[in-house]
């Protein structure tokens, strides 16, 4: 009972952290002018500060380390559970962590290439493996099951490198990373509670509390008064990290675990994320085709779409929260009466679908079409 005190206390804390922290954040970023500038790509139309980010990784690095250490001073972590090899992939997380922030305040502060953004976020993404920490089976996923770590490996750091930047391009209107983020953070951390790895669930809570006060001023906060902020890419690479993190533990499977009892992890996993990650995959394929640069930034993400379909970027936030929760239902449902590929191919094909219809709806509201 003692676990549940300490993950709501470091809930609380990380939530007044970041509610202290981000107004200071404000006042140093309209002083020293470093806002995110509006251009025709962009939904914003004054400068707003973008250092919104710089929060996360120092609360979410001090409230873990505070409550863990009241965890081992209270008798409340199970030495058989909290292994050595778990304890090398929590300091290779923050490892990582902090090569990710250092280029994201780079980025939103002078601009940084993206090779080198790239050759970043492949470092950060072998540190998991390093700890012992990848993709070791399908579960059954296209009549996959176990897979050697010359496989594993790579599609970790692959995967990793993926959903990171997955979460860092869907932040493009006013809450929708932050607000994706916080429930794939949510249902984690549920997870982790259910299967008693207090540690995972509480630095799921950590990362959802100090997300909460940043959501407010970024989705409710008032531009004119001096009270908006964006996340940056240092905010984004921090979460897509650390939900990759989430996503590559949950994936891995450990024998005598019992957290691949309820279906594929792989699959439920997929389902948290599954509107970034389509999202990216469906406009990298586009700029592809139209032989446009892969890494160039252009309107034609999910929340780009709902605005051409006459949506204000609130209704696209929540829209978009409500397909992304739709989703989730019928992965978490299905995947306990249907074969684990054929929900995967079911959200892939109802995703095509639905994007098929949205360029219909574009093309007759804007050409007549």
């Amino acid at each position: 009972m003692a676990n549940i005190y300490i993950l709501i206390g470091a809930f609380l804390i990380s939530i007044f952290l970041g509610r202290v922290i981000i107004p200071n954040i404000l006042i140093i970023s309209i002083r020293k002018k470093l806002f995110d500038q509006p251009d025709a790509r962009k939904v914003h139309n004054r400068p707003i500060p973008r250092l919104g980010g710089v929060t996360f990784f120092p609360v979410i690095v001090f409230s873990f380390a505070v409550f863990t250490a009241l965890r081992v001073m209270f008798n409340e972590i199970a030495y058989d559970v909290f292994t050595p090899q778990m304890a090398c992939e929590f300091l290779f997380l923050i490892a990582g962590l902090t090569l990710l922030y250092i280029i994201g305040i780079a980025d939103d502060l002078v601009g940084v290439r993206y090779r080198k953004k790239f050759l970043v976020q492949i470092i950060s993404a072998a540190l998991f493996p390093m700890a012992g920490l990848y993709v070791n089976h399908f579960y059954g996923l296209f009549g996959i099951g176990a897979v050697t770590p010359y496989i594993g490996i790579p599609l970790t750091m692959l995967l990793v490198v993926f959903i990171t930047n997955a979460i860092n391009l869907i932040d493009g209107i006013d809450g929708l990373a932050s607000g994706l983020s916080m429930v794939a953070l949510v249902i984690f951390g549920v997870i982790f509670i259910h299967y008693e790895l207090w540690n995972f669930a509480i630095l799921a809570f950590i990362c959802v509390g100090v997300i909460i006060p940043f959501f407010a001023y970024n989705v409710f906060g008032n531009a004119d008064k001096g009270r908006k902020i964006f996340m940056g890419d240092t905010g984004s690479l921090t979460l897509g990290y650390i939900i990759s993190f989430f996503v590559i533990k949950y994936c891995m499977y450990v024998p005598g675990e019992d957290m691949q009892a309820y279906g594929s992890p792989i699959v439920v996993a997929f389902s948290l994320l599954l509107v970034p990650c389509l999202d990216v995959v469906r406009v990298v394929l586009k700029r592809a085709r139209l032989g446009h640069p892969l890494f160039m930034p252009d309107k034609n993400h999910i929340h780009h779409k709902f605005l051409d379909m006459g949506f204000t970027p609130r209704r696209a936030l929540i829209t978009i929260q409500f397909m992304s929760a739709a989703f989730c239902a019928f992965s978490f449902v299905a995947v306990r009466y249907m074969d684990n590929t054929l929900v995967f191919v079911t959200d892939i094909v109802v995703w095509t679908l639905l994007n098929i219809w949205f360029n219909k709806i574009i093309n007759k509201r804007l050409y007549g079409k």
